[in-house]
């Protein structure tokens, strides 16, 4: 009777995201999988849950303190390598990035000293030929390289899998596909793919390398399940970021803020740590590059926009301009978020399904757009006489061609002028931040460069989003909101006619502002400014504009990968529930059916219902002597097919097995039902059974979780939602109202303390006493004890 009003309470997530009208992805009715075209199902939810069966109360009886602290130190062992891998794979990028760029513009100033036309052909093939090999490397090697990542890892750590994005196939074509795309001077950034890289490092780590490549290491298989692998990712991502902005601090906070679901002082620590190891990781390869080690690394290399020397103070008058600053932010940001939704909607239906050649034809499109736009309209543009410079400030005018620095000399007539537009649109974007955020500089850029570039360069991050390539917004983000920002501080210098007034300390506040407009993060990315531009001082400024954006912006949309992770069929569950969920019920977003199995059940109806239906979640029934029906537990359907395929615990009997401690033999572990990482897994046609097979038994009392979470079907939907988010569950169990109640939980019975002796520890020997009673049932199997009737919610509390 009872399992007729039995509801699979995954279903909740559905309420939880909102999908694209007519989107290419469909929803499968159990668990919210996204689909492909072809019906297969590309997202599954991951089981972050402890499963407290047999196997596991077994395992955890063979293990000491000492297995503990082994397990412990092996943690910090692997965030050390996370670290080190990490800071030495955003090397390589940087590395290579500003070495090609290096090369690609050496060569084309050289060139463009004799002729413009030659030079200019130079500079399209060099730009073309790194987008063709970053497009290429995607597009048939690992087309989940694509985009900046960033959606599928908070997706990951959100308790969904997406087959792989954290593969070693990823690993490589994110890498190398970031440096032809950056390289060839799209308007992206390797910023984004960095943190894809991190956690693709992580998990590989965890897994013990790649199989498939026969690149593994057994001694580093130490954490496979899905658990243990979220904590390596977090600790990956966080380095992701503190290696591409050189901000260990920031990369914690982008972590907690912006990717992670769940959270944990321990995990803290160790996020931390890894962060640490990433700066030192990077610090060092950068004190090597600076003996001329690295090419054209040593005036490029790693974002640091030290800007310490710029406006010392502000004044009251300053706020109305700074607050217009982020007003301008918030929509920039928002029509950004909107317009790259649109265009990677159509891309996605329409441009993307006729396969992979019109991918890197589109690719190749956008590289010689933007090689045009960017050496082009500099050549309309007239230079500008250099201005008297200031021997101290280490400020050359014109620029020698080929090297770092500002007022660059392009197509002008005679040797002491510059050209501004050249400045920022013939240059790496690293170096054209740099230039942005000078000091000392006042006069350099005219309102209608900035105004021009600013129209351009939004255009074309706009259309370069979404194309088959590794794609970072963070520095085509700062580039936008420096030009704009610069700007304004125009204005203010012209209009306050204050000496102590820095164009470029606006520059850094317009960066700030359409960051915060579009991602809509605020302490992490308050922290990362802080840290790439070395200026403490500006710190309650960059508050001050990051709230504005972020207000102004959640006016309009949500954050952009938010956006992303709705347009690719994401099924984000967000930090807050939604309103309406208020007043529903958990019964109302059950499902319409429930498929269960019995305790003893036979392998010719466990194939079938397997078949039947896509459920990844069973309930297990069993009967008392009196006949009155008991919910035991909860069967995953990837368990069972580790049963069915090693047959070892096939039965002839129907009945039950004595699953009493010692009397039944250890046949698994909890690690073989572990689900390799982002694969597919088992599946049912992987198994082949023979006739006589599908005549036996299984008894599922030793392999189900015989405490998953439950709900009262009355409680509302919201308080569901925030139970299922906040503990990452996969699967939750809608009972009607229970009949009775065999006690309660304070805080106090949850107190045990360590000494034994202690004299205050009343409830706490008790707890300790049935913690221990507990442990001797699990292994006794009487199916006479309730295990979930008559309980409201497991682990309720009263205070």
């Amino acid at each position: 009777m009872l399992s007729n009003h039995l509801q699979n309470g995954i279903e909740t997530a559905r309420l939880a995201w909102s999908r694209l009208p007519n989107a290419e992805e469909g929803e499968q009715e159990d668990i919210g999988l996204v689909q492909r075209s072809d019906g297969s199902s590309s997202v599954e939810s991951l089981d972050y849950e402890v499963v407290e069966n047999y196997a596991y109360w077994e395992e955890q009886a063979q293990r000491g303190k000492l297995y503990v602290g082994y397990y412990v130190m092996v943690k910090w062992f692997f965030s050390l390598l996370i670290g080190i891998g990490t800071g030495l794979a955003a090397v390589f990028i940087n590395l290579s990035v500003e070495n090609f760029a290096g090369w690609k513009f050496a060569l084309t100033f050289s060139i463009i000293q004799k002729s413009y036309v030659a030079g200019f052909f130079v500079y399209v093939l060099i730009n073309l030929v790194l987008v063709f090999s970053s497009v290429y490397i995607v597009t048939n090697f690992a087309p989940e390289a694509a985009g900046s990542g960033i959606p599928e890892i908070k997706g990951y750590l959100n308790g969904i899998d997406i087959h792989g994005i954290l593969l070693f196939r990823t690993l490589i074509g994110k890498i190398f596909g970031s440096i032809g795309s950056v390289g060839g001077g799209l308007a992206l950034g390797k910023e984004g793919p960095l943190v894809h890289t991190g956690a693709c490092i992580a998990s590989l780590l965890g897994q013990g390398g790649s199989t498939k490549y026969h690149l593994s290491s057994r001694w580093l298989q130490g954490f496979k399940s899905d658990r243990d692998r979220r904590d390596l990712v977090t600790c990956g991502c966080a380095a992701g970021v503190a290696a591409a902005f050189r901000a260990p601090v920031g990369g914690v906070l982008f972590a907690l803020e912006e990717v992670t679901s769940w959270w944990r002082s321990q995990l803290m620590w160790r996020v931390f740590f890894t962060s640490a190891v990433v700066a030192v990781v990077v610090r060092t390869a950068m004190g090597w590059c600076k003996s001329g080690n690295c090419g054209h690394f040593g005036s490029g290399g790693f974002i640091i926009w030290d800007i310490s020397g710029a406006q010392e103070d502000y004044s009251f008058e300053e706020m109305l301009p700074m607050a217009i600053i982020g007003v301008v932010g918030g929509l920039l940001g928002a029509l950004f978020n909107q317009l790259t939704r649109y265009i990677s909607y159509w891309r996605r239906n329409h441009l993307h399904k006729k396969g992979n050649r019109v991918k890197i034809i589109e690719a190749c499109l956008v590289s010689l757009i933007t090689s045009f736009i960017s050496f082009g309209l500099p050549l309309l543009r007239k230079c500008s006489p250099c201005p008297v410079s200031d021997p101290d400030s280490g400020i050359e005018c014109p620029r020698p061609p080929g090297m770092y620095g500002n007022y660059v000399n392009f197509y002008c007539s005679k040797d002491n002028e510059y050209n501004d537009l050249a400045t920022i649109f013939f240059n790496t974007q690293d170096d054209a931040i740099r230039n942005l955020f000078s000091a000392k500089t006042i006069h350099e850029y005219s309102a209608q460069s900035l105004l021009t570039f600013l129209v351009m360069f939004y255009t074309l991050a706009v259309v370069t989003f979404g194309t088959a390539v590794p794609a970072g917004q963070f520095v085509p983000g700062i580039m936008i909101g420096s030009t704009y920002g610069r700007l304004v501080g125009m204005f203010v210098v012209n209009f306050y006619k204050k000496l102590n007034i820095e164009e470029g300390t606006y520059a850094l506040l317009g960066a700030a502002s359409f960051l915060g407009g579009s991602m809509r993060m605020t302490v992490s990315l308050c922290v990362i400014m802080v840290e790439i531009t070395n200026n403490l001082k500006l710190l309650p400024l960059i508050m001050l504009v990051l709230l504005i954006s972020k207000a102004v912006g959640d006016a309009f949309n949500e954050g952009l990968y938010e956006e992303q992770a709705q347009l690719r069929g994401i099924p984000l569950l967000e930090s807050r529930p939604k309103y309406q969920m208020r007043k529903m019920a958990a019964k109302e977003a059950c499902g319409q059916r429930v498929v269960s199995f019995p305790r003893v059940v036979k392998v010719a109806d466990v194939v079938s219902i397997l078949q039947s239906n896509k459920h990844n979640g069973f309930p297990v029934i069993d009967h008392t002597r009196n006949g009155e029906t008991l919910v035991i537990g909860l069967m995953l359907r990837s368990h069972m097919l580790v049963l069915l395929q090693s047959k070892v615990d096939f039965q002839h009997s129907p009945l039950p097995s004595d699953t009493r401690a010692g009397s039944r033999p250890i046949r698994h572990t909890p690690s073989e039902f572990v689900k390799p990482v982002s694969s597919k897994g088992l599946t049912l046609d992987d198994i082949h059974l023979s006739p006589d097979d599908l005549e036996m038994y299984i008894d599922l009392a030793p392999f189900l979780n015989p405490s998953p979470y439950i709900v009262p079907e009355d409680m509302s939907l919201t308080k569901v939602y925030n139970l299922f988010r906040q503990l990452g569950l996969r699967h939750i169990f809608v009972v009607p109202r229970p009949s009775r109640v065999i006690g309660l939980i304070t805080r106090r019975d949850l107190l045990i303390e360590d000494n034994e002796e202690s004299a205050t520890e009343l409830q706490s020997t008790s707890v300790r006493a049935r913690h221990h009673d507990r442990r001797v049932s699990m292994g006794n199997g009487d199916a006479e004890l309730p295990l979930l009737n008559g309980l409201l919610v497991q682990g309720h509390t009263s205070s």
